[in-house]
């Protein structure tokens, strides 16, 4: 099957972008990456009848760090994070370790971060990150520019507060401290399926006690999840017992406890062919406390590492 007919364009400034989706007369699309409205639009579930090139504005083709945030412009592809020093300390960590389950490399080499916001899909890496650490949406349309907080972006399955006549500029992220550990685990049945069920996860610690936990879940809800009551629960535990014990964590283990809160407060899993709500509910609990441990256990090696302590 191939794509209906359509209207193509492509501005060389972000002016000429906006103008150009500001025509109501035409249904619209933007294509940075292209890897899943080509996709969508080639099995005719989407039509639109005018498609906005971006790749050629240079001003979207940044990434950089300013005022204690990196931000993303609309153009920086998947695999500009692969390597962990892209990004300065514990946030370079986070999305190296999320990058590499996203689909394959040239998939990575074309698809873009902001492209993953837009697309708004439940099992999104970086949109779970986005809400887990308060990520802000920079957006531009015929009326000005605006943000959102991601918490308030999502609004269901391929579903966002974005109106049809903006496009998404950039997406900033906030610099973790030295003292923060972060982690991402994720289930799937094959290397190029969807998660099932991911989390990723960032501790804080202050003297000792995880003074800030940020858990997001990435195909455990209708969008991404931010799972707070699970967060409230860590609040003042003591690292070294947290990460104390063996790989299968004890029922009373803090990060164990935190797994099942999440699993059965904050999240609202749907059913799918390859796992019932109980399963996933199953998965979100197991992955929470698996990825605590790592960001535990990544907190600790920089805690040593700061100390000069390389055992």
């Amino acid at each position: 099957m191939k794509p209906a007919a359509f209207d193509y364009v492509v501005p060389r400034t972000v002016g000429d972008a906006v103008e150009a989706l500001g025509d109501t007369s035409r249904k619209a699309q933007v294509i940075a990456g292209g890897q899943s409205l080509i996709l969508e639009m080639h099995l005719q579930r989407i039509r639109p009848e005018l498609v906005v090139d971006i790749n050629r504005i240079p001003e979207l083709d940044r990434m950089i760090v300013e005022d204690d945030e990196l931000r993303v412009g609309a153009l920086i592809r998947h695999a500009a994070f692969e390597s962990a020093e892209a990004v300065p300390g514990p946030l370079g960590t986070l999305l190296a370790r999320a990058v590499v389950n996203i689909a394959h490399p040239p998939i990575r080499s074309r698809g873009t971060m902001v492209g993953s916001f837009a697309w708004a899909h439940p099992a999104s890496e970086w949109c779970a990150i986005g809400v887990a650490l308060d990520a802000t949406v920079e957006l531009i349309g015929p009326d000005g520019a605006r943000e959102i907080p991601a918490g308030d972006y999502f609004q269901g399955p391929y579903r966002t507060s974005r109106q049809p006549q903006e496009l998404i500029t950039a997406v900033r992220l906030p610099l973790l401290g030295g003292n923060t550990g972060v982690g991402f685990i994720e289930q799937r049945r094959t290397h190029f399926c969807f998660a099932q069920v991911a989390v990723a996860a960032a501790l804080t610690v202050h003297d000792g006690l995880i003074s800030e936990a940020r858990i997001g879940l990435v195909n455990s809800a209708d969008r991404p999840v931010r799972a707070r009551a699970a967060e409230r629960s860590l609040t003042g535990i003591e690292i070294g017992r947290a990460q104390a014990g063996g790989y299968r964590l004890a029922d009373d283990d803090p990060f164990a406890r935190a797994g099942r809160i999440a699993a059965h407060e904050d999240a609202a899993p749907l059913a799918e062919p390859y796992g019932d709500v109980e399963y996933k509910q199953q998965a979100i609990a197991v992955l929470v406390a698996r990825t605590l441990r790592e960001a535990a256990a990544d907190q600790q090696a920089r805690d040593a590492a700061q100390r000069g302590d390389h055992r």
